[in-house]
Protein backbone atom coordinates (compact mmCIF):
# COMPACT_ATOMS: atom_id res chain seq x y z
CA UNK A 1 0.00 0.00 0.00
CA UNK A 2 2.96 2.36 0.46
CA UNK A 3 4.34 2.20 -3.07
CA UNK A 4 1.27 3.63 -4.85
CA UNK A 5 1.09 6.39 -2.26
CA UNK A 6 4.69 7.42 -2.94
CA UNK A 7 4.16 7.37 -6.67
CA UNK A 8 1.07 9.49 -6.28
CA UNK A 9 2.52 12.17 -3.95
CA UNK A 10 6.04 12.53 -5.33
CA UNK A 11 5.16 14.61 -8.42
CA UNK A 12 3.05 16.96 -6.28
CA UNK A 13 5.95 17.48 -3.86
CA UNK A 14 8.28 18.30 -6.72
CA UNK A 15 5.72 20.70 -8.13
CA UNK A 16 5.36 22.51 -4.79
CA UNK A 17 9.13 22.74 -4.43
CA UNK A 18 9.37 24.27 -7.88
CA UNK A 19 6.64 26.81 -7.11
CA UNK A 20 8.35 27.95 -3.88
CA UNK A 21 11.42 29.08 -5.80
CA UNK A 22 9.55 31.59 -7.97
CA UNK A 23 10.59 35.22 -7.17
CA UNK A 24 7.67 37.65 -6.98
CA UNK A 25 7.52 41.45 -7.01
CA UNK A 26 7.11 41.38 -3.22
CA UNK A 27 10.50 39.71 -2.87
CA UNK A 28 12.10 42.45 -4.96
CA UNK A 29 10.45 45.36 -3.13
CA UNK A 30 10.70 44.06 0.42
CA UNK A 31 13.82 44.84 2.49
CA UNK A 32 16.13 42.01 3.45
CA UNK A 33 15.25 42.42 7.12
CA UNK A 34 13.04 44.46 9.45
CA UNK A 35 13.73 44.64 13.16
CA UNK A 36 10.98 46.10 15.33
CA UNK A 37 12.18 47.81 18.51
CA UNK A 38 10.13 49.68 21.10
CA UNK A 39 11.07 53.15 19.74
CA UNK A 40 12.15 52.58 16.15
CA UNK A 41 12.29 50.22 13.20
CA UNK A 42 15.54 48.95 11.71
CA UNK A 43 14.72 48.51 8.01
CA UNK A 44 17.71 46.74 6.49
CA UNK A 45 20.17 48.98 8.34
CA UNK A 46 18.19 52.22 7.98
CA UNK A 47 16.21 53.53 10.91
CA UNK A 48 12.60 54.78 10.98
CA UNK A 49 10.67 56.29 13.88
CA UNK A 50 6.95 57.08 14.01
CA UNK A 51 5.18 59.77 16.06
CA UNK A 52 1.64 60.99 16.65
CA UNK A 53 0.41 64.45 17.57
CA UNK A 54 -1.49 64.24 20.85
CA UNK A 55 -2.02 67.87 21.91
CA UNK A 56 -3.16 70.94 19.98
CA UNK A 57 -3.47 74.62 21.00
CA UNK A 58 -6.79 76.38 21.30
CA UNK A 59 -6.28 78.16 17.96
CA UNK A 60 -4.61 76.82 14.82
CA UNK A 61 -3.35 79.21 12.14
CA UNK A 62 -3.33 78.48 8.43
CA UNK A 63 -0.31 76.57 7.07
CA UNK A 64 0.92 75.58 10.56
CA UNK A 65 2.05 72.25 9.12
CA UNK A 66 4.07 73.85 6.30
CA UNK A 67 7.40 74.10 8.23
CA UNK A 68 7.35 70.36 8.93
CA UNK A 69 6.46 69.53 5.33
CA UNK A 70 9.20 71.82 3.99
CA UNK A 71 11.79 70.32 6.34
CA UNK A 72 14.65 69.18 4.12
CA UNK A 73 14.70 65.60 5.45
CA UNK A 74 12.84 62.41 4.40
CA UNK A 75 9.53 62.37 6.24
CA UNK A 76 6.17 60.63 5.77
CA UNK A 77 3.04 62.40 7.05
CA UNK A 78 -0.35 60.71 7.26
CA UNK A 79 -3.67 62.37 8.11
CA UNK A 80 -6.83 60.49 8.97
CA UNK A 81 -10.16 62.31 9.13
CA UNK A 82 -13.12 60.33 10.52
CA UNK A 83 -16.53 62.06 10.36
CA UNK A 84 -18.63 62.03 13.53
CA UNK A 85 -22.43 62.05 13.64
CA UNK A 86 -23.62 65.60 14.37
CA UNK A 87 -26.62 64.51 16.42
CA UNK A 88 -24.49 62.38 18.73
CA UNK A 89 -22.02 65.25 19.10
CA UNK A 90 -24.78 67.71 20.02
CA UNK A 91 -26.06 65.39 22.74
CA UNK A 92 -22.58 65.11 24.24
CA UNK A 93 -22.07 68.86 24.03
CA UNK A 94 -25.41 69.44 25.80
CA UNK A 95 -24.30 67.28 28.71
CA UNK A 96 -20.91 68.99 28.80
CA UNK A 97 -22.46 72.46 28.75
CA UNK A 98 -24.71 71.46 31.64
CA UNK A 99 -21.73 70.23 33.66
CA UNK A 100 -19.68 73.37 33.04
CA UNK A 101 -22.60 75.69 33.70
CA UNK A 102 -23.46 73.96 36.97
CA UNK A 103 -19.85 74.19 38.09
CA UNK A 104 -19.79 77.92 37.33
CA UNK A 105 -23.03 78.44 39.27
CA UNK A 106 -21.73 76.41 42.21
CA UNK A 107 -18.63 78.61 42.43
CA UNK A 108 -20.79 81.74 42.29
CA UNK A 109 -23.03 80.44 45.09
CA UNK A 110 -19.98 79.81 47.27
CA UNK A 111 -18.69 83.31 46.55
CA UNK A 112 -15.49 82.02 45.00
CA UNK A 113 -13.43 84.07 42.55
CA UNK A 114 -14.59 83.44 38.98
CA UNK A 115 -12.64 80.88 36.96
CA UNK A 116 -11.72 82.35 33.49
CA UNK A 117 -10.86 78.88 32.19
CA UNK A 118 -14.37 77.58 32.91
CA UNK A 119 -16.02 80.68 31.40
CA UNK A 120 -13.93 80.40 28.25
CA UNK A 121 -14.80 76.70 27.93
CA UNK A 122 -18.50 77.54 28.35
CA UNK A 123 -18.35 80.20 25.61
CA UNK A 124 -16.48 77.87 23.24
CA UNK A 125 -18.97 75.07 23.80
CA UNK A 126 -21.95 77.33 23.19
CA UNK A 127 -20.40 78.77 20.03
CA UNK A 128 -19.67 75.29 18.72
CA UNK A 129 -23.22 74.10 19.51
CA UNK A 130 -24.68 77.04 17.59
CA UNK A 131 -22.50 76.39 14.53
CA UNK A 132 -23.21 72.66 14.56
CA UNK A 133 -26.93 73.23 14.96
CA UNK A 134 -26.99 75.57 11.92
CA UNK A 135 -24.81 73.17 9.85
CA UNK A 136 -21.99 75.71 9.59
CA UNK A 137 -19.61 73.18 11.15
CA UNK A 138 -19.17 69.43 11.41
CA UNK A 139 -17.22 67.34 13.88
CA UNK A 140 -14.41 64.94 13.02
CA UNK A 141 -11.88 62.71 14.71
CA UNK A 142 -8.46 63.69 13.40
CA UNK A 143 -5.25 61.65 13.57
CA UNK A 144 -1.87 63.02 12.48
CA UNK A 145 1.10 60.64 12.29
CA UNK A 146 4.68 61.19 11.16
CA UNK A 147 7.54 58.84 10.30
CA UNK A 148 11.12 60.10 10.03
CA UNK A 149 14.16 58.30 8.63
CA UNK A 150 17.87 58.34 9.40
CA UNK A 151 21.04 56.44 8.58
CA UNK A 152 21.97 56.31 12.28
CA UNK A 153 20.13 56.63 15.57
CA UNK A 154 22.03 59.86 16.24
CA UNK A 155 20.67 61.32 13.00
CA UNK A 156 17.22 60.13 14.00
CA UNK A 157 17.49 61.96 17.34
CA UNK A 158 18.68 65.14 15.62
CA UNK A 159 15.70 65.13 13.24
CA UNK A 160 13.36 64.41 16.15
CA UNK A 161 14.74 67.40 18.08
CA UNK A 162 14.23 69.66 15.07
CA UNK A 163 10.73 68.34 14.53
CA UNK A 164 9.80 68.85 18.19
CA UNK A 165 11.06 72.44 18.13
CA UNK A 166 8.93 73.18 15.05
CA UNK A 167 5.77 71.78 16.61
CA UNK A 168 6.31 73.02 20.17
CA UNK A 169 6.90 76.57 18.93
CA UNK A 170 3.26 76.35 17.81
CA UNK A 171 2.10 74.68 21.05
CA UNK A 172 1.67 71.28 19.41
CA UNK A 173 3.19 68.20 21.03
CA UNK A 174 4.23 64.86 19.60
CA UNK A 175 4.99 61.48 21.13
CA UNK A 176 6.75 58.42 19.71
CA UNK A 177 4.49 55.43 19.16
CA UNK A 178 6.09 53.27 21.89
CA UNK A 179 5.71 49.54 21.25
CA UNK A 180 3.57 50.49 18.24
CA UNK A 181 6.29 51.41 15.75
CA UNK A 182 5.08 48.79 13.29
CA UNK A 183 1.52 50.18 13.42
CA UNK A 184 2.83 53.74 13.16
CA UNK A 185 5.05 52.88 10.19
CA UNK A 186 2.21 51.13 8.35
CA UNK A 187 -0.19 53.99 9.13
CA UNK A 188 2.14 56.40 7.30
CA UNK A 189 2.33 54.16 4.23
CA UNK A 190 -0.19 54.77 1.42
CA UNK A 191 -2.48 51.95 2.56
CA UNK A 192 -5.08 54.30 4.03
CA UNK A 193 -5.19 52.25 7.25
CA UNK A 194 -5.37 54.06 10.60
CA UNK A 195 -3.71 51.46 12.81
CA UNK A 196 -2.65 53.79 15.66
CA UNK A 197 -6.14 55.18 16.34
CA UNK A 198 -4.85 58.25 18.24
CA UNK A 199 -7.48 60.91 17.55
CA UNK A 200 -8.37 64.45 18.54
CA UNK A 201 -11.87 65.87 18.10
CA UNK A 202 -11.93 68.82 15.70
CA UNK A 203 -14.59 70.85 14.00
CA UNK A 204 -14.37 72.02 10.38
CA UNK A 205 -12.56 75.33 10.90
CA UNK A 206 -9.40 74.11 12.71
CA UNK A 207 -9.37 70.95 10.59
CA UNK A 208 -9.16 73.04 7.40
CA UNK A 209 -5.95 74.65 8.71
CA UNK A 210 -4.20 71.27 8.52
CA UNK A 211 -4.38 71.28 4.73
CA UNK A 212 -0.68 70.94 3.92
CA UNK A 213 -0.41 72.34 0.41
CA UNK A 214 -0.62 76.08 0.89
CA UNK A 215 0.38 78.69 -1.69
CA UNK A 216 1.20 82.03 -0.11
CA UNK A 217 -0.55 85.06 -1.52
CA UNK A 218 1.49 88.25 -1.80
CA UNK A 219 -1.32 90.70 -2.39
CA UNK A 220 -1.69 94.03 -0.65
CA UNK A 221 -3.49 97.32 -1.15
CA UNK A 222 -0.25 99.15 -1.95
CA UNK A 223 2.79 98.49 -4.08
CA UNK A 224 3.25 97.26 -7.64
CA UNK A 225 2.45 94.14 -9.64
CA UNK A 226 5.52 91.88 -9.65
CA UNK A 227 3.94 88.98 -11.52
CA UNK A 228 1.56 86.02 -11.33
CA UNK A 229 1.65 83.32 -8.65
CA UNK A 230 2.21 80.13 -10.65
CA UNK A 231 0.57 77.96 -7.98
CA UNK A 232 -2.83 79.63 -7.87
CA UNK A 233 -2.70 82.34 -10.59
CA UNK A 234 -3.20 85.10 -8.02
CA UNK A 235 -1.58 88.51 -8.47
CA UNK A 236 1.66 89.22 -6.63
CA UNK A 237 1.08 92.80 -5.50
CA UNK A 238 3.70 94.00 -3.08
CA UNK A 239 5.33 97.11 -1.66
CA UNK A 240 9.02 96.54 -0.97
CA UNK A 241 9.08 99.59 1.34
CA UNK A 242 6.65 97.85 3.72
CA UNK A 243 9.36 95.39 4.88
CA UNK A 244 12.15 95.94 7.42
CA UNK A 245 14.31 97.09 4.51
CA UNK A 246 13.54 97.69 0.82
CA UNK A 247 16.61 95.93 -0.57
CA UNK A 248 16.35 93.28 -3.29
CA UNK A 249 18.73 90.80 -4.92
CA UNK A 250 18.12 89.16 -8.31
CA UNK A 251 20.15 86.08 -9.27
CA UNK A 252 19.81 84.44 -12.70
CA UNK A 253 21.87 83.12 -15.56
CA UNK A 254 22.19 85.19 -18.74
CA UNK A 255 19.04 85.28 -20.86
CA UNK A 256 16.63 84.18 -18.13
CA UNK A 257 14.80 87.52 -17.95
CA UNK A 258 16.34 89.29 -14.95
CA UNK A 259 16.80 92.68 -16.69
CA UNK A 260 13.32 92.38 -18.21
CA UNK A 261 11.88 91.80 -14.72
CA UNK A 262 13.73 94.79 -13.30
CA UNK A 263 12.72 97.17 -16.10
CA UNK A 264 9.06 96.28 -15.61
CA UNK A 265 9.50 97.02 -11.90
CA UNK A 266 11.14 100.37 -12.68
CA UNK A 267 8.29 101.58 -14.88
CA UNK A 268 5.69 100.61 -12.31
CA UNK A 269 7.56 102.26 -9.44
CA UNK A 270 7.97 105.44 -11.48
CA UNK A 271 4.18 105.53 -11.89
CA UNK A 272 3.79 105.39 -8.10
CA UNK A 273 6.09 108.39 -7.57
CA UNK A 274 9.28 106.51 -6.58
CA UNK A 275 12.55 107.85 -8.05
CA UNK A 276 14.80 105.27 -9.70
CA UNK A 277 18.58 105.38 -10.20
CA UNK A 278 20.32 102.73 -12.32
CA UNK A 279 23.98 101.78 -12.58
CA UNK A 280 24.02 100.19 -16.04
CA UNK A 281 27.21 98.38 -17.19
CA UNK A 282 25.80 97.43 -20.62
CA UNK A 283 23.69 100.52 -21.53
CA UNK A 284 20.60 98.28 -21.45
CA UNK A 285 18.45 100.95 -19.84
CA UNK A 286 19.02 103.67 -22.44
CA UNK A 287 15.84 102.87 -24.40
CA UNK A 288 13.85 102.78 -21.16
CA UNK A 289 15.27 106.17 -20.17
CA UNK A 290 14.18 107.67 -23.50
CA UNK A 291 10.72 106.10 -23.21
CA UNK A 292 9.99 107.52 -19.75
CA UNK A 293 11.71 110.88 -20.31
CA UNK A 294 14.57 110.13 -17.96
CA UNK A 295 18.22 111.16 -17.91
CA UNK A 296 20.88 108.82 -19.32
CA UNK A 297 24.51 109.70 -18.66
CA UNK A 298 27.22 108.01 -20.70
CA UNK A 299 30.22 107.44 -18.44
CA UNK A 300 33.41 106.92 -20.43
CA UNK A 301 36.82 108.50 -21.03
CA UNK A 302 35.56 110.42 -24.08
CA UNK A 303 32.20 111.41 -22.62
CA UNK A 304 31.11 114.97 -21.85
CA UNK A 305 29.53 113.76 -18.61
CA UNK A 306 31.88 114.10 -15.65
CA UNK A 307 31.71 113.10 -11.98
CA UNK A 308 34.23 114.49 -9.51
CA UNK A 309 35.23 111.84 -6.93
CA UNK A 310 35.83 114.62 -4.37
CA UNK A 311 32.18 115.76 -4.29
CA UNK A 312 30.70 116.06 -0.79
CA UNK A 313 27.15 115.40 0.35
CA UNK A 314 25.34 118.26 2.01
CA UNK A 315 24.81 117.28 5.69
CA UNK A 316 21.21 116.83 6.74
CA UNK A 317 19.83 118.30 9.94
CA UNK A 318 20.53 115.12 11.90
CA UNK A 319 24.12 114.79 10.61
CA UNK A 320 27.33 116.44 11.73
CA UNK A 321 29.52 118.06 9.01
CA UNK A 322 32.65 116.43 10.46
CA UNK A 323 31.03 112.96 10.10
CA UNK A 324 30.20 113.61 6.43
CA UNK A 325 33.73 114.83 5.70
CA UNK A 326 35.36 111.94 7.58
CA UNK A 327 33.18 109.34 5.85
CA UNK A 328 33.97 110.83 2.44
CA UNK A 329 37.72 110.67 3.07
CA UNK A 330 37.48 107.01 4.16
CA UNK A 331 35.61 106.17 0.94
CA UNK A 332 38.14 108.08 -1.14
CA UNK A 333 40.95 106.02 0.37
CA UNK A 334 39.07 102.92 -0.82
CA UNK A 335 38.81 104.44 -4.31
CA UNK A 336 42.54 105.17 -4.33
CA UNK A 337 43.26 101.54 -3.53
CA UNK A 338 41.28 100.58 -6.64
CA UNK A 339 42.89 103.23 -8.86
CA UNK A 340 46.49 102.75 -7.75
CA UNK A 341 46.48 98.94 -7.63
CA UNK A 342 46.54 98.68 -3.83
CA UNK A 343 48.26 100.63 -1.06
CA UNK A 344 50.81 99.54 1.51
CA UNK A 345 50.02 100.41 5.16
CA UNK A 346 52.46 103.36 4.91
CA UNK A 347 50.90 104.60 1.67
CA UNK A 348 47.43 104.16 3.16
CA UNK A 349 48.33 106.49 6.05
CA UNK A 350 49.94 109.02 3.68
CA UNK A 351 46.88 109.00 1.40
CA UNK A 352 44.50 109.52 4.31
CA UNK A 353 46.49 112.57 5.46
CA UNK A 354 46.87 113.89 1.91
CA UNK A 355 43.12 113.79 1.28
CA UNK A 356 42.42 115.73 4.49
CA UNK A 357 45.01 118.35 3.49
CA UNK A 358 43.57 118.54 -0.05
CA UNK A 359 40.17 119.53 1.36
CA UNK A 360 41.79 121.86 3.89
CA UNK A 361 43.72 123.62 1.10
CA UNK A 362 40.32 124.52 -0.38
CA UNK A 363 39.14 125.70 3.04
CA UNK A 364 36.87 122.69 3.54
CA UNK A 365 37.21 121.70 7.17
CA UNK A 366 34.96 120.74 10.07
CA UNK A 367 34.80 124.43 11.01
CA UNK A 368 33.71 125.56 7.52
CA UNK A 369 30.05 126.25 6.81
CA UNK A 370 28.84 123.23 4.75
CA UNK A 371 26.80 125.60 2.57
CA UNK A 372 30.11 126.87 1.16
CA UNK A 373 31.53 123.43 0.32
CA UNK A 374 29.94 123.14 -3.12
CA UNK A 375 31.95 126.00 -4.67
CA UNK A 376 35.29 124.84 -3.22
CA UNK A 377 35.40 121.12 -4.15
CA UNK A 378 38.94 120.04 -5.19
CA UNK A 379 39.78 117.78 -8.14
CA UNK A 380 42.31 115.00 -8.60
CA UNK A 381 45.18 117.26 -9.61
CA UNK A 382 44.85 119.11 -6.28
CA UNK A 383 45.54 115.81 -4.50
CA UNK A 384 48.62 115.33 -6.71
CA UNK A 385 49.92 118.75 -5.71
CA UNK A 386 49.55 117.93 -2.02
CA UNK A 387 51.24 114.54 -2.41
CA UNK A 388 54.25 116.19 -4.11
CA UNK A 389 54.91 118.10 -0.90
CA UNK A 390 54.78 114.99 1.31
CA UNK A 391 57.74 112.76 2.17
CA UNK A 392 57.54 109.14 0.96
CA UNK A 393 54.77 109.88 -1.58
CA UNK A 394 56.85 109.71 -4.78
CA UNK A 395 55.39 106.36 -5.85
CA UNK A 396 51.87 107.60 -5.19
CA UNK A 397 52.47 110.71 -7.30
CA UNK A 398 53.79 108.68 -10.26
CA UNK A 399 50.83 106.31 -10.18
CA UNK A 400 48.30 109.12 -9.70
CA UNK A 401 49.58 111.11 -12.70
CA UNK A 402 47.95 108.56 -14.99
CA UNK A 403 44.60 109.92 -13.78
CA UNK A 404 45.50 113.63 -13.73
CA UNK A 405 47.13 113.89 -17.18
CA UNK A 406 46.34 112.33 -20.54
CA UNK A 407 43.17 110.51 -21.60
CA UNK A 408 42.25 109.31 -18.10
CA UNK A 409 42.09 112.88 -16.85
CA UNK A 410 38.95 113.60 -18.91
CA UNK A 411 36.97 111.41 -16.51
CA UNK A 412 38.92 111.45 -13.24
CA UNK A 413 40.10 115.06 -13.13
CA UNK A 414 37.02 117.13 -13.97
CA UNK A 415 34.38 118.87 -11.86
CA UNK A 416 30.89 117.34 -11.86
CA UNK A 417 28.60 118.64 -14.62
CA UNK A 418 25.54 116.36 -14.33
CA UNK A 419 22.23 116.75 -12.52
CA UNK A 420 20.08 114.06 -10.86
CA UNK A 421 16.83 116.05 -10.64
CA UNK A 422 15.01 113.69 -13.03
CA UNK A 423 12.87 110.92 -11.41
CA UNK A 424 14.70 108.34 -13.58
CA UNK A 425 18.48 108.54 -13.92
CA UNK A 426 20.70 105.91 -15.51
CA UNK A 427 24.50 105.82 -15.67
CA UNK A 428 25.78 103.78 -18.62
CA UNK A 429 29.39 102.60 -18.35
CA UNK A 430 29.48 100.16 -21.28
CA UNK A 431 31.97 102.30 -23.20
CA UNK A 432 34.36 102.62 -20.27
CA UNK A 433 37.53 100.56 -20.71
CA UNK A 434 37.13 97.20 -19.01
CA UNK A 435 40.05 97.75 -16.64
CA UNK A 436 38.57 101.07 -15.48
CA UNK A 437 34.99 99.86 -15.17
CA UNK A 438 35.16 98.82 -11.47
CA UNK A 439 36.61 102.27 -10.64
CA UNK A 440 33.90 104.00 -12.69
CA UNK A 441 31.19 102.02 -10.91
CA UNK A 442 32.70 102.92 -7.53
CA UNK A 443 32.83 106.64 -8.41
CA UNK A 444 29.27 106.66 -9.75
CA UNK A 445 27.99 104.81 -6.66
CA UNK A 446 29.75 107.29 -4.37
CA UNK A 447 28.17 110.18 -6.26
CA UNK A 448 24.73 108.56 -6.05
CA UNK A 449 25.19 107.82 -2.34
CA UNK A 450 26.10 111.45 -1.63
CA UNK A 451 22.94 112.62 -3.41
CA UNK A 452 20.81 110.09 -1.52
CA UNK A 453 22.22 111.23 1.81
CA UNK A 454 21.61 114.89 1.01
CA UNK A 455 17.84 114.60 0.54
CA UNK A 456 15.41 112.17 2.16
CA UNK A 457 13.27 110.81 -0.66
CA UNK A 458 11.68 107.49 -1.68
CA UNK A 459 14.16 105.97 -4.13
CA UNK A 460 15.31 102.70 -5.68
CA UNK A 461 18.94 102.16 -6.66
CA UNK A 462 19.55 99.39 -9.22
CA UNK A 463 23.08 97.97 -9.49
CA UNK A 464 23.06 95.75 -12.57
CA UNK A 465 25.87 93.20 -13.11
CA UNK A 466 26.99 93.82 -9.54
CA UNK A 467 29.80 91.25 -9.89
CA UNK A 468 31.86 93.99 -11.56
CA UNK A 469 32.11 95.97 -8.35
CA UNK A 470 32.27 92.81 -6.21
CA UNK A 471 35.61 91.93 -7.84
CA UNK A 472 37.48 94.19 -5.45
CA UNK A 473 37.18 94.09 -1.67
CA UNK A 474 36.79 97.87 -1.39
CA UNK A 475 34.04 97.93 -4.01
CA UNK A 476 32.22 95.02 -2.38
CA UNK A 477 32.57 96.65 1.04
CA UNK A 478 31.15 99.91 -0.27
CA UNK A 479 28.15 98.17 -1.88
CA UNK A 480 27.49 96.28 1.35
CA UNK A 481 27.71 99.54 3.31
CA UNK A 482 25.06 101.13 1.07
CA UNK A 483 22.77 98.09 1.35
CA UNK A 484 23.12 98.10 5.13
CA UNK A 485 22.44 101.83 5.58
CA UNK A 486 19.90 102.35 2.76
CA UNK A 487 16.82 101.98 5.00
CA UNK A 488 17.81 105.07 6.97
CA UNK A 489 17.62 107.18 3.80
CA UNK A 490 14.38 105.66 2.39
CA UNK A 491 16.37 103.84 -0.29
CA UNK A 492 15.90 100.35 -1.68
CA UNK A 493 18.99 98.80 -3.25
CA UNK A 494 18.48 96.22 -6.02
CA UNK A 495 21.53 94.06 -6.73
CA UNK A 496 21.47 92.07 -9.98
CA UNK A 497 24.06 89.52 -11.04
CA UNK A 498 24.47 86.45 -13.23
CA UNK A 499 27.78 85.36 -11.69
CA UNK A 500 26.23 83.91 -8.57
CA UNK A 501 29.31 81.87 -7.63
CA UNK A 502 31.65 84.89 -7.59
CA UNK A 503 29.07 86.94 -5.70
CA UNK A 504 28.55 84.33 -2.98
CA UNK A 505 32.26 83.65 -2.59
CA UNK A 506 32.89 87.31 -1.75
CA UNK A 507 33.10 88.05 1.96
CA UNK A 508 30.35 90.66 1.45
CA UNK A 509 28.12 88.64 -0.90
CA UNK A 510 26.22 86.65 1.71
CA UNK A 511 25.74 89.68 4.05
CA UNK A 512 24.22 91.64 1.13
CA UNK A 513 21.73 88.79 0.64
CA UNK A 514 20.83 88.66 4.34
CA UNK A 515 20.31 92.44 4.32
CA UNK A 516 17.84 92.16 1.41
CA UNK A 517 14.23 91.45 2.36
CA UNK A 518 13.32 90.58 -1.23
CA UNK A 519 15.09 87.96 -3.33
CA UNK A 520 14.29 86.88 -6.86
CA UNK A 521 15.79 83.65 -8.17
CA UNK A 522 15.35 82.86 -11.84
CA UNK A 523 16.83 80.10 -14.00
CA UNK A 524 20.17 78.89 -12.62
CA UNK A 525 23.14 77.09 -14.08
CA UNK A 526 23.79 73.50 -12.91
CA UNK A 527 27.33 74.64 -12.04
CA UNK A 528 26.11 77.09 -9.38
CA UNK A 529 22.77 75.61 -8.26
CA UNK A 530 24.26 73.91 -5.18
CA UNK A 531 25.69 77.23 -3.93
CA UNK A 532 22.34 78.90 -4.52
CA UNK A 533 20.54 76.07 -2.72
CA UNK A 534 22.75 76.46 0.37
CA UNK A 535 22.59 80.27 0.36
CA UNK A 536 18.78 80.41 0.15
CA UNK A 537 18.00 77.15 2.00
CA UNK A 538 16.06 75.73 -0.95
CA UNK A 539 14.33 72.37 -1.01
CA UNK A 540 15.09 69.77 -3.67
CA UNK A 541 11.84 70.66 -5.45
CA UNK A 542 12.77 74.37 -5.53
CA UNK A 543 16.23 73.45 -6.79
CA UNK A 544 14.70 71.40 -9.61
CA UNK A 545 12.31 74.25 -10.45
CA UNK A 546 15.20 76.72 -10.87
CA UNK A 547 16.99 74.36 -13.23
CA UNK A 548 13.96 73.70 -15.45
CA UNK A 549 12.03 76.97 -15.27
CA UNK A 550 11.20 79.00 -18.38
CA UNK A 551 12.39 82.52 -19.21
CA UNK A 552 10.67 85.09 -16.98
CA UNK A 553 9.84 82.58 -14.23
CA UNK A 554 11.42 81.85 -10.87
CA UNK A 555 10.96 81.97 -7.11
CA UNK A 556 10.08 85.26 -5.43
CA UNK A 557 11.01 85.68 -1.75
CA UNK A 558 9.47 88.47 0.31
CA UNK A 559 10.31 88.28 4.00
CA UNK A 560 9.23 84.86 5.28
CA UNK A 561 7.02 84.13 2.27
CA UNK A 562 8.06 82.79 -1.11
CA UNK A 563 6.07 81.87 -4.19
CA UNK A 564 6.72 80.61 -7.70
CA UNK A 565 6.36 83.64 -9.97
CA UNK A 566 5.81 84.35 -13.65
CA UNK A 567 6.70 87.87 -14.77
CA UNK A 568 4.03 89.52 -16.92
CA UNK A 569 4.07 92.80 -18.83
CA UNK A 570 1.50 94.65 -20.89
CA UNK A 571 2.14 94.93 -24.67
CA UNK A 572 3.20 98.58 -24.23
CA UNK A 573 5.61 97.67 -21.40
CA UNK A 574 6.99 94.75 -23.42
CA UNK A 575 7.76 97.03 -26.39
CA UNK A 576 9.85 99.26 -24.13
CA UNK A 577 11.71 96.73 -21.99
CA UNK A 578 12.43 93.81 -24.34
CA UNK A 579 16.10 93.16 -25.14
CA UNK A 580 15.45 90.29 -27.54
CA UNK A 581 17.67 90.96 -30.61
CA UNK A 582 15.08 89.34 -32.87
CA UNK A 583 12.24 91.58 -31.66
CA UNK A 584 14.40 94.71 -31.75
CA UNK A 585 15.50 93.96 -35.31
CA UNK A 586 11.93 93.29 -36.42
CA UNK A 587 10.80 96.55 -34.85
CA UNK A 588 13.59 98.56 -36.50
CA UNK A 589 13.10 97.02 -39.95
CA UNK A 590 9.31 96.81 -39.75
CA UNK A 591 9.27 93.11 -40.64
CA UNK A 592 7.25 91.88 -37.68
CA UNK A 593 4.51 89.48 -38.69
CA UNK A 594 0.99 90.13 -37.52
Amino acid sequence: MKIPFLKKKLPQQKEKLFEAEVTTSKDIIAPASVRVASEYLDVNGRFAKSFFVFSYPRYLTAAWLAPAINLDVPIDIAMFVHPVDTGQTLRRLRRKVTEVQSEIMEKEDKGLVRDPELETAFQDLETLRDRLQTAQERMFRFGLYLTIYGETQAELRQIETELRSIFESRLLYIKPALYQQKEGFNSCLPYGKDLLQVHTSMNTEPLSSTFPFVSFDLSSNQGILYGINRHNNSLILFDRFSLENANEVIFAKSGSGKSYFEKVQIMRYLMTGVDVIVLDPENEYKALSQAVGGSFFDISLGSENHINPFDLAQPREDEKPEDVLRSNIINLVGLMRLMLGGLTPEEDAIMDRALSETYAAKDITTQTDPALWKDRIPVMENLEEVLKTMEGADSLVRRLQKFTKGTYANFFNKPTNIDMANPFVAFGIRDMEEGLRPMAMYIVMRYIWNKVRSELKKRVLVVDEAWWIMQSEDGASFLYGIAKRARKYYLGVTTITQDVGDFLRSAYGKPIITNSSIQMLMKQSPATIEEVKRAFNLTEEEKRLLLETEVGEGIFFAGQKHVAIRVVASPAEHEIVTTSPKEILERETGTRKV
